[in-house]
């Protein structure tokens, strides 16, 4: 799991130009066991900006270096704020989606956004 918000701090910061806080993980997936020894690939993207907050999503494999079969094993979404100097969350630019894959990630984010957004109201009320 640290190796997801490392993962996906970079491509907050990388984006954003800024310094970065990790605001929210939604659910986080474990589709199979990492064993010592083997190799894990992240990959992360910044899937949409909403102001001053952008989803990231991290995907995992793992690669049997023994055999050569990699599996998708975890799948990740989080949420970032940018900082400024005194740090006070800031705007970060939008992002601009281009290719299908990055415009069904844009557009699923805006989903999660809103579920994100009324599980914290519920929470809050309780």
């Amino acid at each position: 799991m640290h190796l997801v918000d490392m993962a996906a701090a970079i491509a907050a910061v990388r984006h954003a130009r800024h310094p970065v806080v990790t605001a929210s993980v939604d659910h986080m997936t474990f589709l199979h066991p990492v064993h010592i020894g083997e190799l894990l690939t992240l990959r992360s993207s910044v899937n949409r900006v909403f102001r001053t907050s952008m989803e990231v999503g991290v995907k995992v494999w793992v690669e049997n270096l023994s055999t050569g079969v990699i599996r998708h094993t975890s799948s990740a979404y989080l949420t970032f704020v940018a900082l400024d100097a005194k740090n006070n969350r800031i705007p970060i630019p939008p992002v601009v989606p281009e290719t299908e894959d990055e415009i069904r990630r844009y557009e699923d984010a805006g989903g999660r956004r809103e579920y994100r957004l009324a599980l914290r109201a519920k929470t809050v009320k309780s």
